[in-house]
């Protein structure tokens, strides 16, 4: 069940809500905890007991470290290693099986019988939440959860459950237990305009220049072109954008709803002049989780040698690209961001400091289309053959069709995602999103929800093309 879904969108969010604002403040948590079980359930019902039954063991195990000190380590360990352990069956055993295979098959042995291991829905997510709790605690930054429905809450939650953004403990813990201060009517209204806003990126933008996209990559390729393979890349990275923040905008409008303050996960990524100034407008709580409980541990920037420094890079972004999926190409994409963010320090930065702002911004965005190449495809030749006709002059004889619905939705995608570059783009951008409105101001933006909501809707009943690109991973 994803938000743009209509089964989301009238039945499911519409009960929740009149159920938890109608419920007293004591039966809250339980209310959220109740509709993610639920929620969970519902798109992966074979998995709910155990995700259920790991996660209470890893609450217990927390507990018991937080009030000792002789076996603090050991326990801490150990609910790594479950956690950690989950991930890879689930996540990298068919990958693990089908890589070993590959091997046995190129000696000519004879490969053995394995059956499919499933995946959970959302586990790398609620993964890396579970993770942060157990080394927040650990770490005292804050105190454990007392109660077990308190700690499934904050895992389960349905908002950020599925896709994020991964919610730091120590940053909601208090939330979970008294968040009055953060249920007015003003910051429900915000949490309504955010919601309409992540709605219309995922199904005005994000679906409409899918299906093209999905109907380009389909084509065999002596229909490809150097035009065509330009279009297909540009149209995905806009795609996969307003797909995964749209989603994130839904996730934080839905929190607010409910008294949460979730953390921005997006910071117009595209108009970044740097990989490394990508990594921090993109997926922003991957990356800083990555930096503090990965990066850091390993050394950071505080190592001997800058060859220690460029490995723990590589290290991070090796094991990020596998985090989004098990596959070489999630790994090719990972370790391409990571071999730019050693350039950016060797010498990339102080190159291109020279070139003005527009031309570093146009490079670095050449270099993320390349690295969404891999990211899109699996099949690595399949891979180079796009970048590659990407940078000749392939023609071909055929026409590909493509609506004006299509192109406009282009453009606008665009303009939207390089905006900030200027001041009124600046500006607005702090006007739509973070400024205080006054009543005049929140009747107009109300009006534009229910706008937003009407075409979302429209568009959605007319159209059987609606995935969810980080629904998977």
């Amino acid at each position: 069940m994803v938000f743009s879904s209509s089964l989301f969108l009238f039945l499911f969010l519409p009960i929740f809500l009149i159920i938890y604002f109608i419920v007293p403040k004591k039966f809250k948590n339980y209310t959220i905890l109740i509709a993610s079980i639920f929620f969970y359930a519902w798109g992966a019902p074979k998995f709910i007991i155990l995700v259920l039954s790991s996660l209470s063991i890893n609450f217990f195990i927390v507990k018991l470290l937080s009030k000792t000190t002789s076996y603090k380590k050991s326990l801490t360990v150990l609910s790594i290693l479950i956690n950690i352990g989950l991930l890879i069956y689930f996540k990298y055993a068919n990958f693990f099986i089908e890589n070993v295979q590959t091997i046995l098959k190129s000696f000519n042995i004879e490969s053995f019988s394995w059956v499919n291991v499933a995946l959970p829905i959302g586990i790398s997510f609620f993964t890396f939440q579970s993770l942060t709790y157990t080394i927040d605690v650990y770490r005292k930054v804050h105190a454990p959860l007392q109660k077990l429905s308190d700690y499934l809450l904050y895992i389960l939650m349905f908002p950020q459950l599925i896709a994020g953004p991964i919610v730091r403990f120590n940053t909601i813990a208090d939330d979970i237990l008294d968040r009055k201060k953060n249920e007015t009517s003003e910051k429900r209204l915000y949490g309504i305009y955010r919601f309409t806003i992540g709605l219309a990126k995922k199904i005005l933008i994000a679906n409409v220049l899918g299906e093209q996209v999905d109907a380009i990559y389909a084509l065999p390729n002596i229909e490809i072109n150097t035009m065509l393979s330009w279009v297909a890349i540009i149209a995905y990275s806009f795609q996969i954008y307003f797909d995964f923040s749209g989603y994130s905008d839904m996730a934080i409008g839905l929190g607010k709803l409910m008294g949460f303050n979730f953390p921005e996960n997006f910071n117009n990524p595209y108009a970044s002049q740097s990989i490394t100034e990508f990594w921090r407008r993109w997926h922003i709580t991957l990356g800083e989780w990555m930096k503090d409980y990965l990066y850091i541990p390993l050394g950071g920037n505080r190592v001997n040698s800058k060859n220690r420094l460029y490995l723990n890079l590589l290290i991070v972004f090796f094991l990020s690209g596998l985090w989004h999926g098990a596959s070489w190409n999630f790994v090719i994409w990972g370790l391409w961001h990571g071999i730019f963010l050693i350039f950016d320090r060797l010498f990339l930065v102080k190159t291109l400091s020279k070139i003005g702002k527009y031309p570093r911004v146009i490079f670095n965005y050449i270099v993320v289309l390349v690295g969404w190449v891999f990211f899109r495809i699996e099949e690595f030749s399949q891979s180079l053959f796009y970048i590659r006709t990407m940078f000749i002059c392939k023609k071909t004889d055929n026409e590909f069709p493509t609506s004006s619905q299509f192109w406009v939705t282009l453009i606008f995608a665009a303009l939207v995602s390089f905006i900030t570059l200027s001041k009124i783009g600046l500006k607005t951008e702090q006007i739509v999103y973070y400024k205080k409105l006054n009543k005049y101001q929140h009747i107009i933006f109300f009006l534009i929800s229910i706008l937003m909501l009407a075409l979302s809707v429209s568009y959605l009943s007319g159209s059987g093309f609606n995935p969810f690109i980080y629904f998977r991973f």
